[in-house]
């Protein structure tokens, strides 16, 4: 398997704060929440511009500015992934290198999304952007939100790619793809849950860890329930699922929201008090009502 320890197993997409006036990119409390995250170890990497970052609201000078501001806050402290995907791999292979010359550890790259490309296709697009970079590249898969599913065979082929380095997948209506993931690869890449209420699953299977936005609130518990699990405490980790679950349903908000970034980022402001409660449109703040049921899951856990 190859070495994903310099990243860790809980690695934390970022929240992407807007000015509930403007909607405009709020980057001063953007270098907030990155040293919040840090300072208080909620995370082993942080992920810029992630779906919880609403990178797809983004424009291409505020996705940089952001990757610029986020790298001056944090420098070398924890590893920083910039998330340079796009349907577009001319551009996917523009943001990275600007992410590479900022000196950032590692790409995410989802899957282009929107064109439905066949297998040959998605294979053909990783294939192209790792070649123009030296840094890792994880391999994201989140086929509800792109309309794609990266299939095993493809992502056995990829691994033969030096610097695809793991892959994060949010598989929805397949819960077995790590183990087929791990199969076809031989396990040589790394599977990261990309699904909060699916991690101890997928360590089940073989998987190493979570790219978490539910993490700005319960780092510390997904932690220990990761560390518990591994360390053969599994009854221990268990129960600690049971209590985190409801968290988890909670980030649906009361109308089963297919994104959870409002809810996420609308509970890490009841906790921080940093104004980071505003998503960019299409997606729409918490109502006054999900903010209250927020709370109550908030407090029952003993987070406000």
């Amino acid at each position: 398997m190859r070495d994903f320890t310099k990243f860790g197993r809980i690695l934390v997409p970022m929240i992407t704060p807007f000015h509930n006036s403007d909607q405009s990119v709020d980057y001063k409390t953007a270098r907030k929440v990155a040293r919040y995250l840090k300072e208080n170890k909620l995370c082993d990497s942080i992920i810029v511009a992630g779906t919880t970052g609403e990178f797809y609201a983004l424009n291409f000078n505020e996705r940089i500015k952001l990757f610029e501001e986020v790298k001056d806050e944090i420098k070398n402290e924890v590893p920083l992934i910039a998330g340079t995907g796009s349907i577009y791999v001319g551009e996917v292979i523009e943001y990275t290198k600007i992410a590479e010359k900022l000196g950032y550890d590692a790409i995410m790259v989802v899957a282009p999304y929107y064109c439905k490309p066949e297998q040959e296709g998605i294979y053909a697009h990783f294939k192209q952007i790792a070649q123009n970079t030296s840094l890792p590249v994880m391999v994201y898969n989140i086929p509800l939100f792109t309309g794609v599913n990266i299939a095993p065979e493809t992502l056995a082929r990829l691994c033969k790619i030096d610097n695809i380095f793991a892959i994060k997948d949010e598989a929805g209506v397949n819960p077995l793809q790590a183990t087929e993931y791990i199969r076809a690869s031989k396990g040589r890449i790394p599977v990261y849950s990309g699904d909060d209420t699916m991690v101890l699953q997928v360590i089940t299977q073989g998987g190493v860890g979570v790219v978490s936005g539910g993490s700005h609130i319960i780092g510390h518990e997904m932690r220990e329930m990761i560390d518990d699990f591994i360390s053969g405490r599994v009854e221990k980790a268990k129960e600690l699922f049971q209590k985190l679950f409801e968290v988890f349903v909670s980030f649906r908000g009361l109308t089963n929201r297919i994104n959870p970034t409002p809810m996420i980022k609308a509970a890490f402001e009841l906790i921080t008090e940093l104004p980071t409660s505003t998503p960019r449109m299409p997606l729409l703040p918490a109502t006054d009502d999900e903010k209250e049921f927020m709370k109550k899951i908030l407090k029952k856990i003993g987070k406000i």
